[in-house]
């Protein structure tokens, strides 16, 4: 339960079963929203892959875009091998006029809010969604005095299309939104470099309200297994917006957070799941997070070959996985 690549594919999976989507249609939809994130970055020249993609191209695996974690291809995973820096200054009227900083070149912080969920994937009550990103969305737009439909830019973090997709959800944007999700080109496509990457987003924003004179942009952060969350809101045209205080909100304490138990043995339900793959591109071993009877959640991993061939779906990449403790094989795709 180490590397993020896996555990945002729980995320991912258990959202996608919340949702009632198919398999494969989950997976093209992944597909057509980081596309036009491709698009960003090949007209950017600050990016470190300035390639277009298409949909297809992005979510097929092929010997150059491997499978990594189920449903996640190497194009659609963030990228922090990249050699970058960024930098962002913050002053006071006063010194500003010191340096010779002329006003067109002023933006200014309106609103921001930042919370904290649950630590570990299966303590999330709801693995579908994240209750901590919501919240400090909705105190960074509320400090601004704004509404999501008042943002002309984002730039929401998108180490993985979890992430994105939590946040689209967080702040109610619709698949056909036709706002781009970034102005950099996001961290698989513009580079990532390890927890800097927001210092780019908030720079190239800078820039993007510039050449916008009067615009709103949002800029977003996510730390962690979906545990830290961040919400800037950034313009040209100073606001009235105050300190909101210093302490980050806690969400999802104390019943909210399920148990996890250390070993079971007996029934559970499957909650979310992803099938780790090699470099090969061949399956290596299955992760499960169960729901157990009593309500608590545990672990759990999955290495037969011949299970893993049939979950990683050959054709379609659509795992079908069947549970060995039930009488009637019941597939994966039905227990979620």
């Amino acid at each position: 339960m180490w590397q993020a690549w896996l555990t945002f594919a729980l995320f991912d999976s258990a959202r996608r079963a919340h949702l009632g989507t198919d398999l494969d249609e989950y997976r093209r939809a992944m597909g057509r929203m980081l596309a036009p994130m491709t698009e960003v970055a090949a007209g950017n020249p600050r990016a470190w892959f300035r390639v277009a993609r298409t949909a297809e191209e992005i979510v097929t695996p092929t010997p150059g875009n491997r499978m990594v974690g189920y449903p996640y291809t190497k194009y659609t995973i963030a990228a922090m091998d990249v050699d970058m820096a960024s930098a962002v200054v913050m002053a006071s009227h006063a010194m500003a006029d010191s340096l010779g900083v002329p006003a067109d070149k002023r933006v200014y912080l309106r609103g921001w809010g930042s919370a904290v969920g649950p630590t570990y994937v299966a303590e999330h009550a709801e693995l579908w969604r994240s209750p901590a990103m919501a919240a400090a969305a909705t105190r960074a737009l509320d400090a601004a005095g704004i509404g999501v439909d008042d943002v002309a830019h984002l730039d929401l973090y998108s180490c993985f299309a979890g992430s994105l997709n939590f946040a689209r959800d967080a702040l109610r944007l619709g698949g056909d939104d036709p706002r781009p999700l970034t102005v950099t080109g996001g961290l698989p496509y513009h580079g990532g470099p390890a927890s800097n990457y927001v210092t780019h987003s908030v720079a190239a924003m800078v820039e993007t309200l510039r050449a916008d004179p009067g615009s709103v942009g949002l800029v977003s952060g996510v730390g962690m297994h979906m545990t830290k969350h961040a919400f800037g809101v950034y313009s040209t045209a100073p606001g009235d917006a105050v300190p909101t205080g210093s302490t980050t909100l806690q969400v999802e304490r104390g019943v909210q957070r399920r148990t996890i138990a250390e070993s079971h043995e007996g029934a559970a339900t499957i909650a979310a799941y992803s099938v780790v793959h090699g470099r090969d591109g061949e399956p290596e071993w299955g992760l499960l997070v169960c729901d157990l009877p009593g309500g608590e959640r545990c672990y759990a991993k999955v290495h037969d070959r011949a299970v893993l061939a049939e979950g990683s779906g050959a054709s379609s990449w659509a795992p079908r996985w069947s549970s060995p403790r039930r009488g009637s094989r019941r597939s994966m795709e039905r227990a979620l």
